[in-house]
């Protein structure tokens, strides 16, 4: 699609000591091989016509994930469900279930002749108590430095042994639930933790929860804090070896800051306030914690990074595209994203630039639901440089998915989407990433999209594709130091005190003054019970934060939580914004009511939210696409 200048030329608040952007490099794909498709998922169907070896078979669709490089970086670490096993006593039926395996990313194969090894088929369930065996949530694996261990969901697995070698067998593998304490007493079960990160030394540990805000919606904090092995517990479940995470920080800025705040009846930007709203990651060095948070323009879901001991933090993308998956360069030089960028899915919301995000108090969930439809992503790979987007330099795509064929099948076929994660190489001259193909109900049926055959072996619906950095030369192995044990911009966690509530500002009639020039007449409504707002009206009169353009107009939105993960949001707005060209964003005369999931991601909305820049236009996606 075609880039609108004036929609994409950005100018970053503390990016002007970035430097010049660098030139684009050569990128090499190759796609690494998976265990076999069959049609078929009844028990035995995985016969040794499909899979000489005996070593399971997929189906079309696998529960594929991509995990990290193993440290020697020829190995990529990933789950994926094998169907068809034969019954036991076969030491085929092992190879059922979700599953974590190794693939070789040189071409090279083991010892039975596999291009992959599973790691944890057939570990017997007395090594794996407190585990679920073949329903197991293996996401994300990542692999510890030592070569021994991954960490996959909320479990670690111990090899024993080298993972990649012979030594590392089910016999040899153990299993070990990850646990962070819930109650002050220690007793019962732990916080429900998800999207777990290991940090560089492979000691310490990101963690995101879920949870109510007090107005009864979907909100998520984070934590960091030690891995801390406990071979016999005593109290809290499960009562089996473990993983404690010790040590902990919960990621809320202590000093109480907050991205947007009142004094008198003067409303504030804080842009510097440290909002960690989801964990992504870390630095390759481990100094910097990466992370969601509070937007800088409304609606456009950026990924920020602060430093661990200082508290700096850094506004990494700034596309109007969404992004969240990101890995850092082991060097820190460099990073890559999965992003929305240039899919145009988003820009109906955010299209008009440095609206200031007002609204985001009730809209940042809505608009970060949009990103996908369903299953379906609308992320491609974008490889960016350490200062992030600045100017016209949004980095550089690793598959051009804005030029490709729809159904070709090739890597730039716009229908086959990243996911996330995607992961750099040790050395730093390969990334890893994966893609999946639209399905229905994603295409066909009522689905505009047509639904193209898959042109992958076996029709399968996933695949796992390396970009080679041919021009890069690999980096010298470097020592990891220690993350800190006590981050001193967050607060210590104790276990059984409640959650600090996010703060923001109350009821009432503000003023807001734009950064360069203009202001913004602003009111906030809360809700019945006075604990969460319910609506917000800005009325912008040459408001400019960029000092770029300016901004006149309109933008009230009332929100209805309709359950814990589910926004209803009634918009109305009429703005324009005047630089050196024009963009607009309107809604139709009754305004854009919509609803979504911030589980399902399925649109829908009645009236319309348009936006318009240099003569393009961004439209909503029609409902269920």
């Amino acid at each position: 699609m075609r880039f609108a200048a004036s929609l994409f030329t950005v100018f970053l608040l503390e990016g002007a000591h970035a430097g010049a952007p660098p030139s684009p490099e050569p990128i090499k794909l190759t796609t690494l091989p998976l265990p076999p498709v069959i049609a078929n998922t009844s028990t035995g169907s995985c016969t040794l016509e499909f899979n000489s070896h005996g070593t399971g078979c997929t189906g079309r669709q696998s529960g594929l994930q991509v995990g990290s490089w193993m440290p020697d970086g020829k190995h990529v670490l990933a789950h994926i469900n094998f169907i068809g096993a034969p019954a036991a006593p076969a030491a085929a039926s092992i190879y059922i279930g979700q599953q974590v395996i190794i693939i070789k990313s040189d071409g090279t194969l083991f010892p039975n002749g596999d291009s992959w090894k599973c790691i944890t088929c057939g570990v017997d369930p007395s090594h794996a108590v407190g585990a679920s065996g073949t329903s197991l949530d293996w996401s994300y694996p990542q692999a510890f430095s030592d070569g021994k261990r991954i960490l996959a969901g909320t479990y670690i697995i111990d090899g024993g042994a080298d993972l990649t070698g012979e030594g590392c067998t089910p016999a040899t593998t153990y299993v070990y639930p990850i646990r962070l304490n819930a109650k002050a007493d220690g007793s019962g079960n732990g916080q429900f933790i998800r999207e777990l990160r290991l940090h560089p030394d492979g000691v310490h540990i990101g963690i995101n929860a879920l949870g109510l805000s007090p107005a009864r919606s979907l909100s998520e904090v984070g934590y960091y804090g030690r891995l801390n092995f406990n071979p016999a517990p005593m109290t809290g479940l499960p009562l089996v070896p473990r993983y404690d995470v010790i040590n902990v920080s919960l990621l809320l800025d202590n000093s109480g800051s907050s991205p947007l705040f009142a004094k008198g009846n003067e409303l504030f930007f804080n842009h510097s306030s440290i909002t960690v709203g989801e964990l992504r990651g870390f630095s390759g060095s481990g100094d910097e914690l990466t992370y969601i948070g509070y937007p800088v323009e409304s609606c456009n879901i950026d990924v920020s990074s602060v430093d661990l001991l200082t508290g700096r933090v850094r506004r990494l993308t700034s596309h109007p595209g969404y992004t969240d998956p990101i890995e850092f360069s082991p060097d820190d030089q460099w990073f890559v994203v999965q992003d929305t960028r240039g899919s145009g899915r988003v820009e109906f919301m955010d299209g008009l630039r440095w609206l200031p995000p007002v609204a985001d108090q009730i809209t940042a969930t809505a608009c970060s639901s949009v990103r996908n439809n369903g299953i379906r992503r609308f992320f491609q790979p974008y490889l960016i440089d350490r200062y992030g987007d600045r100017g016209t330099y949004y980095g550089q795509s690793l598959n051009h998915a804005d030029k490709g064929v729809a159904g070709s099948g090739d890597y730039d076929d716009p229908e086959w989407n990243g996911q996330a994660d995607p992961w750099f190489s040790p050395d730093g001259t390969k990334i890893v990433y994966w893609q999946a193909k639209a399905i229905p109900p994603a295409c066909g049926g009522r689905n505009p999209l047509p639904c193209y055959n898959s042109t992958e072996p076996g029709g399968r619906t996933e695949r796992i594709i390396v970009a080679h950095l041919t021009s890069r030369k690999p980096l010298k192995a470097r020592k990891i130091k220690q993350g800190p044990e006590v981050i001193p911009w967050a607060i210590p966690y104790v276990a059984g005190e409640p959650t600090p509530n996010r703060p923001y500002p109350r009821e009432g009639q503000y003023t807001l003054k734009g950064r360069v020039s203009g202001y913004a007449d602003v009111t906030i409504t809360e809700n019945a019970a006075k604990n969460g707002i319910l609506s917000t009206a800005v009325e912008l009169h040459g408001y400019s934060d960029d000092g770029r353009g300016c901004i006149d107009g309109f933008q009230n939105i009332t929100v209805v939580v309709e359950g814990i993960t589910l926004n209803h949001l009634d918009w109305y707005s009429d703005l324009t914004r005047t630089d050196y060209q024009t963009a607009e964003q309107y809604t139709s005369a009754d305004g854009f009511h919509m609803s979504i999931d911030a589980t399902s991601n399925i649109f829908s909305a009645n009236g319309t939210l348009i936006t318009t820049t240099d003569g393009v236009v961004y439209r909503q996606p029609l409902n269920g696409a």
